[in-house]
């Protein structure tokens, strides 16, 4: 087994009631959007600099809204590699007094117990991960976890949605800046790069994609 594999989890609902629509959305699994920044594109080598969660869930009448967001800075894990131009990307600065970073193995912990509340109260049976280009979030949240030795992983370990592509389909739009625009959420360029600022702008594209087909009667409650 690898270090994403998954244990026994708890019963997602309590038996004899009935489930929650998000259950039945999608396939049982529970959208949870997240965003890292990083020390640059390897996942395996680079470092891991900050991270951000935001669960999806949905109303009595099919329609999907972000959950609270949960955010950490994270100290380089022992060896990490950090390119120059990935800060001067991000605007992090590591030695930043007020940084407060905590290590990988607390924000994940932090992130992972919100993600199970989530997804056992959804009556889901695990989390999917929604991203922005979102085989490069998966890609350094599965490295973190191998690193800690994480056994119970909320999420699934290769499945995801991504907002690149379901933002050119419904908007014809892929960066993350225009695909807002054209679906009317507000997006401050000066802001963008933070884990906490795209997850939260991300999770806002996902609802109104999600929510869009909804309206159009691509997926009844019935």
């Amino acid at each position: 087994m690898t270090a994403f594999d998954f244990e026994a989890e708890p019963p997602a609902h309590e038996p004899g009631k009935p489930k929650p629509p998000m259950a039945y959305r999608f396939r049982g699994f529970l959208p949870v959007v997240v965003d890292v920044e990083t020390g640059g594109f390897n996942a395996a080598t680079d470092a891991l600099l900050e991270i951000a969660a935001t669960p999806i869930l949905m109303d009595d009448e099919g329609m999907v809204y972000p959950d609270d967001t949960s955010f950490f800075r994270v100290e380089p894990f022992a060896g990490a590699n950090i390119e120059a131009a990935a800060l001067e990307f991000t605007g992090i600065k590591l030695d930043h007094p007020l940084r407060m970073a905590v290590s990988e193995q607390e924000a994940l912990g932090e992130i992972f117990k919100q993600v199970r509340k989530a997804v056992k109260s959804a009556g889901c049976k695990r989390a999917v991960l929604v991203g922005h280009n979102a085989f490069f979030d998966l890609g350094f949240l599965n490295a973190a976890v191998e690193r800690c030795e994480i056994k119970r992983n909320p999420f699934h370990p290769f499945s995801c949605f991504d907002t690149a592509t379901l933002g050119g389909l419904a908007y014809g739009q892929t960066v993350l800046a225009k695909a807002c625009a054209a679906a009317g959420i507000d997006f401050d360029g000066h802001e963008a790069h933070s884990a906490r600022y795209d997850t939260e702008k991300t999770a806002e594209l996902f609802c109104a994609i999600v929510n869009r087909w909804r309206e159009m009667g691509g997926w009844p409650l019935d």
